[in-house]
């Protein structure tokens, strides 16, 4: 399920414009809202699909071609009520893994699926777990490394202020390498988690942060690290330097050797963002290679945010995504987010946000998808009646990070977006070609989302391309779940007269 890493391009080539070609799949009538669905990729010229409504769970086969459905097939060997999916892509099969509860049981189970989404052969079992009747069930979560040469299931339970680790590594024919118990102390109240990550060697990664209260920012922070074979964590201090941060968005460097985190940071506990924190570790050398603070200046504030006081004008951007090249300098994309609810006077709270969110707590880390959007859920599946939210989706902060650590350039793209009680078609993708990265969202246009594309070019400049046009009308685009699927081919989710469909795009 993951997109695509490192940008082999940004180099000194010259840019060429080629004209977007659209082609849209035909809905199909069980396809509606109702339905939860993920672009699992491209295999041997077909475009998978999963899909689940109501408890049945498929997988549409398109012609990537033409976008016809080629093959709807049903998924009869998963129980209902199954729950959290994941998908391993290779060149021509895939790996289904869910779990399922059957009386205080929980099952991890693996299934190998062509490249026209049948079964090669039967599930098996990877783990189980008791929880009792009453227990938390969603505890498995799979991560696998960038070459996929790696799978690890692990799951957490937590008992008596400690979480449970169990890791489980595997190949990618899915036979066990190694399995692992490990306990951690955890604080409810002040232990933020990252990421949980693998990196090619199979080592296992993530970072701990510590909060000195419900609303105050990371005042300390750690890498941990469980290499492939062993049965303990290893503990590394991040130097913050007496500054405070939010939430850390890490990645893996593999070509480099080297663990990238990145955060927003604070001069004060409960202060306004100042500027951009940087921390890359050696893997080789098991030390801190850069550990950096580089203050936004007010140029970068007075475009970044078009209205209100400049000290609180990065207080709502959040880390999208950290795009990697090959020399170890990356981009990093933060994207301006907030919400406004009809009936919470205390208005709009970055606390809250990232902290008062189960999407962020280990624990639950069943509900937190490492793509970061997840897969698409029905309108309002977060709106619970009581009130009417609407979400703000504005500009996009671009900042060039070099192989040291240093912003060594910043860009803005100025998009603004709102909707009322659900946001599917607000936010954006990127796209990434030989010597550009896109960035697709709707604008407003007459009453009409139209799919619009900017680019970052090798010379850090941002382009505005003409607008995506098609002949046909009535297509509404949801870009944040766009999925890459070529070198130049992208699959967009639409919906078309209430039904979901999907629209390949060729740039």
């Amino acid at each position: 399920m993951k997109g695509i890493t490192y940008i082999c391009c940004l180099l000194l080539l010259p840019i060429f414009s080629f004209a977007q070609r659209i082609t849209f799949s035909e809905t199909q009538k069980e396809d509606g809202r109702d339905i939860n669905f993920d672009i699992i990729g491209k295999m041997n010229n077909n475009i998978m699909v999963f899909k689940n409504a109501k408890w049945k769970y498929a997988v549409s086969v398109y012609n990537a071609d033409d976008m016809s459905l080629k093959e709807k097939v049903d998924m009869e060997f998963i129980p209902d009520k199954a729950f959290n999916v994941d998908y391993i892509t290779f060149a021509d099969n895939f790996y289904f893994i869910y779990q399922y509860q059957k009386k205080s049981i929980v099952y991890c189970m693996a299934a190998k699926m062509d490249n026209n989404g049948h079964l090669i052969d039967k599930p098996i079992q990877l783990d189980t777990t008791h929880v009792g009747l009453m227990g938390d069930n969603k505890i498995y979560s799979t991560i696998n490394s960038e070459d996929k040469k790696r799978i690890m299931i692990f799951k957490i339970q937590k008992k008596n202020e400690q979480f449970n680790f169990t890791t489980i590594l595997f190949d990618n024919n899915l036979q066990q390498i190694h399995k692992s118990r490990l306990l951690m102390d955890f604080n409810d109240r002040d232990d933020i988690f990252s990421d949980f990550l693998l990196d090619n060697d199979g080592n296992f990664i993530f970072s701990r942060g510590i909060k000195q209260g419900n609303r105050s920012n990371i005042s300390s922070a750690y890498l941990y690290t469980k290499k492939a074979m062993m049965d303990t964590f290893s503990t590394r201090k991040l130097n913050l330097n007496g500054l405070y941060i939010d939430e850390v968005k890490m990645k893996i460097d593999n070509v480099n050797k080297r663990y990238l985190f990145n955060s927003f940071y604070y001069t004060e506990r409960r202060g306004n963002i100042d500027g951009i924190f940087v921390s890359i570790w050696d893997v080789k050398g098991d030390s801190a290679h850069a550990n950096i603070f580089t203050r936004l200046d007010e140029s970068v504030k007075e475009i970044a945010k078009t209205k209100g006081n400049l000290k609180f004008a990065l207080n709502d951007f959040f880390i999208r995504s950290v795009l990697l090249k090959r020399d170890g300098s990356y981009l990093l994309v933060a994207e301006d987010f907030s919400t406004q609810s009809g009936n919470n006077n205390s208005g709009w709270n970055r606390w809250d946000y990232l902290y008062g969110s189960p999407f962020m707590s280990p624990y639950n880390y069943y509900y937190y998808n490492p793509s970061y959007w997840g897969y698409y859920r029905p309108y309002s599946n977060f709106n619970n009646g009581s009130q009417n939210t609407r979400y703000y989706y504005d500009n996009l902060l671009l900042l060039e990070i070099s192989k040291d650590g240093n912003v060594v350039r910043d860009n803005i793209i100025n998009k603004e977006q709102y909707a009322d009680d659900n946001d599917n078609f607000l936010s954006f993708s990127t796209f990434i070609t030989e010597s550009q990265i896109h960035f697709l969202f709707n604008i407003m246009e007459k009453k009409a989302k139209l799919l619009t594309d900017n680019t970052l070019t090798a010379t850090g400049a941002i382009k505005r391309n003409p607008t995506l046009r098609s002949i046909d009308r009535g297509y509404e685009f949801m870009p944040k779940l766009a999925r890459q699927v070529g070198a130049r081919q992208i699959i967009i989710p639409c919906t078309f007269r209430n039904q979901i469909c999907f629209a390949k795009i060729d740039f």
